[in-house]
């Protein structure tokens, strides 16, 4: 009690401090208005509904407290990274950092963590605790919160359920078989044969499977900042996958799975729930002949025996660090109003993202029919039950992660796609189907243990 009282006490003092020192020379007003640079990942220029949201802020809020919002830059949080680096080295050509910016975590040590903004500094104690406590922990570096979470994530199994019903009635294939990875990678084969070569699925990120199936074993993925495939939980999840990616039943290429359904390359992907953006509503044959389809959301699909678990993902919103504090003052403004509870729900029902405060968490959950669309209805219903069931959880931060992750995904693309063209030339050539797939399997394992090893 007298820690608390303490505490309270502690925090009006510093709240009084800041009222007396925050005076017009270090607030933005709408008479000497402050423009902040922002660089984001939601959407692109002419579909983002993370710019509408400021359009919007910019002509209220922002309007009436002389703060604007100025996005520069929409793209993938891989080129935010390339380009934060190139920036904070003052590499030639490099554009100027922006004042606001998301990314993930990993930025941190890219940007310099004295280079950024200590949200806590200006968000209260009382603002602070509104956010979901799984969300905003991964925001902190030490005792410093300088990520603040705008909108989360987690990661889902879109089906192409026009399509997949036609597969269905012509196997004993249901989507129950999707549930689990088990059903999943053996329904990805069957596909395969099904389809005469087509491949079933797309995983955009197979070091978040290896991530979350290792943790469901027991096992870690990460240790001591390096990647642990010697751990007998890894075999556990590399070999299904790899059985199915050999066979055919994964697509192994780069480029966007959304693309992939246009042309029913795929007919179903598993990713970030914020793919539901890009969602297509029509497919497009050989033939020029088109089909409008219907697209489900299901969960992220377990392994057998293990509890559900999955990630949560998607970045935060990071501020360089002003000598003009009006900047900074700018900054919290409108970093707190798109975290209330209103204008986050309405960002990110159009994003396919989770709100961040328990609020709006609830209010979203226990009335989907907030999302409008009802594709986006059918993913947040997905997402009440998932998210009450499964263990979410954010991907382990340490030195070099998101080249670790990158080399990850390359070599594991590398490795398996080398072994399916090797799994279709000997079978071709008459040689026994699982014998041939069982030794490309163990060879398959060896070889991303090699070179995970070479690349640490």
């Amino acid at each position: 009690m007298i820690k608390r009282i303490l505490t309270s006490l502690l925090s009006l003092a510093m709240t009084a401090t800041c009222l007396a020192g925050c005076n017009d020379d270090t607030k933005p007003d709408a008479d000497n208005p402050v423009t902040l640079t922002m660089w984001h990942v939601y959407g692109s220029q002419t579909q983002s509904p993370l710019n509408d949201t400021i359009e919007e802020f910019n002509s209220t809020v922002g309007k009436e407290n002389g703060v604007i919002v100025n996005v520069v830059s929409v793209t993938s949080s891989s080129a935010i990274d390339k380009a934060l680096s190139a920036s904070a080295n003052n590499e030639p050509g490099a554009d100027n950092l922006p004042d606001l910016f998301t990314a993930y975590p990993r930025v941190a040590e890219i940007v310099g963590e004295d280079k950024l903004l200590c949200w806590d500094k200006y968000f209260s104690e009382k603002e602070l605790s509104s956010f979901k406590e799984e969300f905003i922990s991964e925001g902190y570096f030490g005792d410093k919160l300088l990520m603040l979470p705008i909108a989360k994530s987690s990661e889902a199994l879109f089906l192409n359920k026009t399509l997949f019903d036609r597969f269905s009635a012509d196997t004993d294939v249901t989507e129950e078989s999707l549930k689990t990875f088990e059903g999943f990678f053996e329904t990805a084969n069957v596909y395969y044969d099904w389809s005469g070569g087509q491949s079933f699925t797309q995983i955009n990120d197979f070091y978040n499977y290896t991530y979350i199936g290792m943790k469901a074993h027991g096992g870690e993925f990460i240790k001591n900042g390096k990647l642990n495939l010697d751990d007998e939980a890894f075999e556990k999840v590399w070999y299904p996958l790899s059985r199915a990616a050999i066979y055919g039943g994964i697509c192994l290429d780069d480029g966007y799975a959304a693309s992939r359904w246009k042309t029913v390359e795929i007919i179903s992907n598993i990713g970030s729930t914020a793919d539901i953006l890009y969602q297509p509503e029509m497919v497009f044959y050989p033939d020029n002949t088109t089909e409008s389809i219907t697209s489900v959301s299901l969960p992220y699909p377990t392994f057998s025996g293990q509890k559900p678990m999955a990630v949560h993902r998607g970045g935060g919103l990071f501020a360089i660090k002003s000598d003009d504090e009006r900047k900074n003052y700018a900054a919290y403004i409108f970093a707190k109003w798109l975290t209330e509870k209103e204008n986050n729900v309405d960002f990110v029902v159009r994003a396919g993202y989770l709100p961040v405060t328990g609020d709006a968490f609830s209010s979203l959950i226990s009335d989907t029919g907030i999302a409008g669309k009802e594709s986006y209805r059918n993913l947040y219903d997905m997402l009440g039950g998932m998210v009450t069931s499964y263990e979410l959880h954010a991907l382990p931060l340490y030195p070099n992660a998101s080249d670790t992750q990158s080399r990850f995904e390359q070599n594991v693309k590398l490795i398996l796609k080398s072994a399916h063209n090797q799994f279709v030339e000997r079978t071709a050539n008459g040689e026994d189907k699982d014998t041939v797939l069982s030794e490309l399997m163990d060879s398959s394992l060896s070889e991303i243990k090699k070179l995970s090893e070479k690349d640490m």
